[in-house]
């Protein structure tokens, strides 16, 4: 995008488009993975928190960091040669301001049925499992919160949770947003211009929200 507007031109080669397609199918169901196991360790931290060590030791942590790398690499590289299998017109246009992967498949000439249905398997495996645990994690925190008698205990604990609930519900509630807006109205347009915000707002957006706990960031706020 920064590219596009510094050289005013919005043409991007073939292989260029494949390589974007599939960094960008990496980093996003990565991110989909690492706030799945942050949101499960928060619910060690909260529920089992004297076992909290004995859980969470750092080879687990590297390990389950290395398993959404493998995972989201060999997925990424699957769906970037399920297009390469494609057949293009030339002169294409992409109705989006980047290679995103349904657009650039239903802008195929040749069947697509097999690229749909992988497609659609990989987002109920990759985005609805992860999003199942988040909803279950998250469950079980509120539960055990409430079930704390003091308020000060309370706010204590909802905020070791704070900064990841609301990079959470930015991310799923704006890609939700765009998924289900544009099955309801396929306007292609509105469509992207709705997907700046997962996939430039939020990840913008995140260090502040990472950092709210800050007491630097929070004085030099202040002294803003």
């Amino acid at each position: 995008m920064l590219v596009n507007i510094q050289t005013q031109s919005q043409v991007i080669g073939y292989k260029s488009c494949i390589t974007q397609m599939n960094f960008f199918l990496l980093f996003s169901v990565v991110d989909i993975f690492l706030l799945t196991i942050m949101a499960y360790d928060r619910f060690v931290a909260i529920c089992h928190p004297l076992h909290y060590l004995v859980i969470m030791k750092p080879w687990i942590c590297a390990l389950l960091v290395l398993v959404s790398w493998i995972v989201n690499g060999s997925h990424a590289l699957l769906q970037s040669l399920m297009v390469l299998r494609l057949s293009f017109c030339t002169d294409l246009e992409i109705p989006h301001f980047f290679c995103e992967l349904n657009q650039v498949v239903h802008c195929a000439c040749s069947d697509t049925f097999l690229n749909d249905m992988v497609i659609y398997f990989a987002t109920v495996l990759l985005a609805g499992c992860p999003l199942a645990e988040l909803l279950y994690t998250y469950s079980k925190i509120v539960s055990s919160i409430r079930a704390i008698s003091s308020a000060q205990g309370r706010y204590k604990a909802f905020s070791t949770c704070a900064s990841h609930l609301s990079v959470v519900s930015l991310f799923y509630c704006t890609g939700l947003g765009v998924y289900l807006s544009s099955a309801v109205t396929p306007n292609s347009r509105s469509t992207a211009t709705a997907s700046v915000m997962y996939s430039v707002v939020t990840p913008m957006l995140n260090p502040f929200i990472y950092s709210l706990r800050n007491k630097d960031l929070k004085s030099a706020l202040r002294r803003l």
